[in-house]
């Protein structure tokens, strides 16, 4: 199974740029082992479970508690049975059709 998660997670206690709260997310993520791709908007992250997904989306609220007082979330899911590598075939399968996708 493929769960896709793309999901957004910051505090709104802070000052304009939140860069070093989101680093701290991302680090955790990183560390984690799961598949990820941040982007401006959000990070998206792949995993086998949902429980795992979950647990990250957990993990990263738990990574900035300590220093929030507001935290916001946003989560968007593509869970489906019988795949697997989702995060990069979605992309290959476009880019079949017109080619290399500029990152």
């Amino acid at each position: 199974m493929s769960v896709l998660l793309e999901f957004a997670i910051f505090p709104t206690d802070k000052d304009e740029s939140i860069s070093p709260y989101v680093s701290k997310v991302i680090q955790m993520i990183r560390e984690s082992g799961a598949s990820y791709q941040l982007t401006a908007m959000g990070t998206i992250i792949e995993t086998e479970t949902l429980p795992e997904a979950l647990a990250l989306v957990q993990q990263s609220y738990d990574v900035l508690e300590p220093d929030c007082d507001r935290v916001y979330s946003s989560l968007k899911f593509d869970i489906r049975k019988g795949k697997s590598k989702c995060l990069t075939q979605k992309i290959k399968s476009v880019e079949s059709i017109i080619g290399e996708v500029h990152k």
